[in-house]
């Protein structure tokens, strides 16, 4: 009994020492394709390449703040990109603020598969440090793209074009195809990221709501100045025609090049004589020439289905479904002439043939 009981226990050594050689061996290899997959195996190991990267989050390595958090660029051990959005810290009074739209964003992209939507890959949560980490998006935000005069001449039409159709399908995927759907809130150029390819993505999920069918969806104003809808004057309901709004805005930025804050200013008084004389290529970024005229049609399109998306009345607002499927449908649209039809003639029919 005691020779059997050495041999079991000399037998029970070797097999642990194989096992752990053997996963050792599993995680270096996949630690040499992507540091992220082996999260599951030791969290510490990222979390520490993460310190590292960004040399304890030194402002040199910093490439954005927002409301609540700051966002660094990491270049991590694997040679792999990823952008680290750490919570700013806060007084205890404001620390429940900070900690609602970090679990926010955390519960929304859980729930999100989709192209044009960021992705995130994990998260941290302890007293020293609390931050998400996300793909890296090569080109930044829109905002920053259209404030930037060289940049903003690479980015042609056709490219806009397409920002603006990602950021529309993201929206529907949203609003129709996540249970419960999720009103992100935010949708502003700052919020829009673009990868190498000028891919859109829908980014800063931190004040997204999931509208539960059981509760009244009624919350704190909140969102950016400049993007939210008319009604958040008097209404705290949240809905999705609230992101309708704000896509529309951030269509006309897109094709003027800028915040539209004047023209959104003149929205209520359509029918003024400056409204219906206001060109249409004079609203366009003027950095850029005129749309050729394959995408005449295009632009048109996009120009109308952004002014209805403007609508005081959010009832009378599309829903994003509709909209995606119509920026995608490639219906034609002729006019007379691109460069003499007005903003009025645009909207309320005129020299515009559909």
């Amino acid at each position: 009994m005691l020779l059997l009981s050495i041999v079991i226990g000399i037998a029970w050594v070797f097999q642990r020492k194989t096992k752990k050689k053997i996963e050792m061996g599993q995680t270096e290899r996949i630690d040499q394709r992507d540091l992220f997959a082996i999260c599951n195996y030791d969290g510490r190991i990222v979390y520490e390449n993460i310190i590292e990267a960004t040399e304890n989050f030194d402002d040199k390595h910093c490439i954005g703040k927002g409301g609540y958090g700051s966002v660094y660029k990491a270049n991590l051990s694997t040679g792999q990109l990823v952008a680290v959005k750490k919570l700013h810290p806060v007084q205890e009074d404001a620390d429940m603020v900070n900690k609602k739209q970090f679990t926010n964003e955390i519960r929304a992209l859980t729930e999100i598969r989709h192209k044009n939507i960021v992705k995130l890959y994990g998260f941290c949560s302890q007293a020293r440090h609390s931050f998400l980490v996300y793909e890296y998006l090569e080109r930044g935000s829109l905002a920053k793209i259209l404030g930037d005069a060289e940049r903003a001449t690479e980015f042609d039409w056709i490219k806009r074009i397409s920002v603006i159709k990602g950021v529309a399908n993201a929206l529907s995927y949203m609003h129709n195809d996540c249970s419960p759907p999720i009103i992100h809130r935010d949708i502003s150029g700052s919020n829009i990221l673009l990868d190498s390819k000028y891919e859109a993505h829908v980014a800063d999920f931190g004040i997204a709501r999931l509208l539960m069918p059981d509760s009244s969806n009624w919350t704190s104003l909140a969102g950016t100045y400049g993007y939210l809808p008319p009604e958040c004057a008097y209404t705290m309901k949240v809905t999705e025609k609230c992101d309708v709004y704000s896509f529309g805005v951030v269509t006309i930025e897109t094709l003027m090049g800028r915040h539209p804050g004047e023209l959104l200013s003149s929205l209520s008084l359509s029918s003024s004589s400056a409204m219906q004389t206001m060109m249409l290529k004079d609203i366009l970024d003027q950095r850029l020439p005129l749309p050729i005229a394959e995408i005449y049609g295009a632009v048109v399109s996009i120009v109308k289905m952004a002014f209805t998306c403007l609508d005081a009345n959010p009832q009378s607002r599309p829903t994003m479904k509709h909209v995606s499927h119509e920026l995608s449908s490639h219906k034609p649209f002729f006019i007379e002439s691109f460069h003499t039809v007005s903003l009025g003639e645009l909207l309320h029919g005129g020299k515009v043939l559909k």
